[in-house]
């Protein structure tokens, strides 16, 4: 029975030993978490301030810049590209018109010359028939007349043939112009389809351009609007400081009234008792004068009296002079401690400043380096960090 009760007592105190365990850990999950919370407060807070929105804008600028210069770049070398090709095309088309020149050229030179042979051929025929036919012209004219005939009618197929290689000839070069312009009106479609092709192609890019445009504006409203929620948390985050600051200034005004209060009443008790102390000295002085003119009676009762009432002015001075130096060294000392708070709020609110400081350098450092983490080419990372020096600058 005692072993079992010690090990109940074991097993209760390992649970309390794990509750406490789990406590410690759920309150450091809680605390880890309040840390974050307001570190992203902290944070949210810090991003309304006029330095970050300039930096944001900074960073905004900067992709659009890149954007925008990329999109030229890469329409720059789109409009390269298609004047090398039309070169490279313009180049081909010449080089195949010169090629079939030159095939042209050689064609007309070998009909050309074959005709001429045909030709030479045809004449030394002619001049060997009237040779030999020169030598039966005198016994037989009949036969001179059919070998006119045939030799004029030789005549007129060679003109005929002439007339046909020159007809042929000029049909060939009318075939070869009509291509010529056949082809320089492709190449001149193909210039206008190249120039259709540009036009529609640079109208996409101004579509794409005013669509990015668009999406850039969309992207910026929506940041705005993001900007805008996050304002509004931290102004309401502001206000309810605010409300604090003004509910402990105002139980701290309330303090201080009740204080001035009681000082107040504690001077006018005091007053109060100097009075009754001047009163009852007063009273105890007259009664002593009295007395003391009943015992004298004699001739001197004026001038004891006169002296008297100097002494009773001297005392009255004294006891009045004493107490503004009193009060006077009160004031000095309530000065003195007032200008110690106004120097302990000077050194609070520059300690603030301080760190508001330190904290906006800290966030914008992080947003450079997260900035750049992003892939923005460097150039644009040195012209947001080089505004962002410019915009801090001390004046």
């Amino acid at each position: 029975e005692a072993l079992k009760k010690a090990q109940m007592e074991e097993q209760r105190k390992a649970e309390l030993e794990d509750e406490r365990d789990h406590q410690s850990e759920v309150d450091e999950e809680l605390q880890q978490e309040k840390q974050e919370l307001l570190q992203q407060a902290m944070r949210m807070r810090l991003e309304q301030e006029e330095e970050m929105r300039e930096l944001n804008t900074l960073f905004l600028n900067a992709k659009c810049n890149m954007i925008r210069d990329k999109q030229v770049l890469e329409k720059r070398m789109i409009h390269k590209e298609l004047a090398e090709e039309e070169k490279r095309l313009d180049k081909m088309l010449e080089m195949e018109r010169e090629k079939a020149m030159e095939v042209q050229e050689e064609l007309e030179h070998c009909r050309k010359q074959e005709l001429i042979r045909w030709a030479q051929e045809s004449l030394s025929e002619e001049e060997e028939e009237e040779e030999g036919a020169l030598g039966l012209v005198a016994s037989n004219p009949a036969w001179h007349f059919q070998a006119w005939e045939q030799k004029q009618e030789q005549k007129r197929k060679t003109f005929a043939e002439i007339q046909r290689f020159n007809m042929e000839s000029q049909r060939l070069k009318d075939k070869q112009r009509e291509q010529e312009r056949l082809e320089d009106e492709r190449v001149l479609q193909h210039q206008r389809q190249k120039a259709h092709e540009a036009a529609l192609e640079a109208q996409q890019e101004q579509l794409r351009l005013e669509k990015e445009k668009e999406l850039a504006r969309l992207r910026a409203m929506q940041e705005q609007a993001q900007d805008w929620q996050a304002e509004r948390d931290a102004l309401r985050a502001k206000r309810n400081q605010e409300a604090a600051d003004r509910e402990w200034r105002r139980r701290e005004l309330e303090k201080a009234q009740r204080k001035a209060e009681m000082e107040q009443q504690l001077r006018q008790d005091r007053l109060q008792q100097v009075a009754q102390k001047e009163q009852h000295l007063a009273m105890q002085m007259e009664q002593e004068c009295q007395e003391f003119q009943r015992v004298l009676r004699t001739h001197q009762e004026q001038l004891e009296r006169e002296k008297l009432q100097q002494e009773l002015r001297e005392l009255r001075q004294r006891a009045h002079a004493e107490d503004l130096r009193r009060q006077i060294q009160e004031l000095r000392q309530q000065r003195q401690r007032e200008r110690a708070a106004v120097i302990e709020e000077g050194r609070r609110q520059e300690q603030e400043l301080r760190q508001r400081s330190q904290r906006l350098a800290q966030l914008r450092q992080q947003k450079l380096q997260e900035f750049r983490a992003t892939g923005i080419p460097d150039k644009y990372c040195a012209q947001v960090e080089r505004r962002a020096r410019g915009s801090t600058a001390p004046s």
